[in-house]
């Protein structure tokens, strides 16, 4: 997962720096307090503006943070540590529950065309734009952050492939929500624009923007703008998307591993965070979880998700994207329009 930001990381010793989940350290709790406080921050805007994303919400606060109000010295410190267990550890709880979401019969009813579509996006995206970011020169690992998350679920993806990468760059995982966030948002009003010169109905809008967009949220208001049937569908072909992200991450931990000589520490080859979302969506598919306890679960989810993507967001300094170029923004497009046309085919498909 990510580093704490550079300004934040300077002034924490690494030897002070406890592994996460120490027992019986506090050194992470300022950290992991101010992260929760935030993401109840951002819970409350929700419920007076429900039309805005909390996770996105959650990136831009903690950018506020470290660009505006300039995080220094003891401040820094004492919450540098939480930052990165909210950064790792709440993510994988967040993404572990998000499997609640999603139960297979829905994603059935799509019907095999769209369900071929939807793998076809996912694993064309990723496909397409490792090709382009080894054509750029772009680094490895920069290439693979874009490309699961402008294929596959945005920032939650970007944060969950960096988890199971064994090098990892701050700045590189910062650049990639960075650009999901850009690229995503832009979508919001050019795919409903675009199905509308196309003559596309609500229906077949819906699953374009489903299988396009990078983020649910940006998913959501692009569909509502389209009105009528198109946001149910987008929202499914959308979930449809993010089961993949099982998948997709036991591969790249595979490739990982396989690459380093194989398993070391006992570690399992699949992340155990995979196992547990792929065993909730099992859990949800059943129907044996009153609607109550699957509200609960989607609150935590979403507080949990949004205290990561704030952690997330302290590391969106302005300076990454200059220090990072202009060969990332381009592949960011190159891959916006790359799932933008696959999604397209899906239409085409269903």
């Amino acid at each position: 997962m990510p580093q704490p930001p550079a300004d934040l990381a300077r002034h924490v010793p690494a030897a002070s720096t406890p592994p996460a989940g120490a027992a019986g350290s506090g050194s992470a709790v300022p950290g992991l307090l101010l992260s929760c406080a935030a993401a109840a921050v951002v819970l409350g805007v929700q419920q007076v503006l429900p039309g805005l994303s909390p996770l996105l919400l959650a990136i831009l606060l903690g950018a506020v943070l470290s660009n505006v109000a300039g995080v220094r010295g003891s401040f820094a410190d004492r919450i540098a540590p939480g930052i990165q267990v909210a950064s790792r550890r709440l993510l994988r709880l967040g993404v572990v529950l998000l499997g609640l979401q999603l139960a297979l019969t829905d994603i059935a009813g799509l019907g095999w065309p769209v369900l071929v579509g939807v793998i076809v996006v996912v694993a064309g995206g990723i496909g397409a734009t490792m090709l382009a970011g080894r054509l750029l020169g772009v680094s490895r690992t920069q290439t693979l952050l874009i490309a699961c998350g402008f294929s596959i679920c945005g920032a939650a993806a970007v944060a969950g492939a960096d988890g199971v990468l064994r090098r990892r760059n701050s700045d590189e995982t910062a650049t990639a929500v960075a650009l999901v966030v850009v690229f995503g948002t832009v979508m919001i009003g050019v795919l409903p624009a675009a199905a509308t010169l196309l003559g596309l109905d609500a229906t077949t809008a819906g699953i374009w923007a489903g299988a396009s967009i990078h983020e649910v949220a940006q998913v959501v208001a692009a569909a509502g703008i389209v009105g009528g049937s198109a946001l149910k569908v987008a929202v499914v072909v959308k979930l449809a998307r993010v089961l993949l992200l099982a998948p997709v991450l036991a591969v790249i931990s595979f490739g990982q591993r396989e690459s380093s000589g194989g398993v070391r520490g006992g570690q399992p080859v699949v992340p155990l965070f995979v196992a547990g979302f792929v065993a909730a969506v099992g859990l949800r598919s059943l129907g044996v979880l009153p609607a109550p306890v699957l509200q609960l679960a989607g609150l935590l989810q979403t507080g949990l998700l949004a205290a990561a993507m704030f952690a997330l967001g302290t590391s969106l300094h302005a300076s990454v994207l200059r220090r990072a170029g202009l060969k990332p923004i381009l592949l960011g497009l190159i891959a916006t329009v790359v799932v933008a046309l696959l999604g397209l085919a899906t239409c085409v498909l269903a």
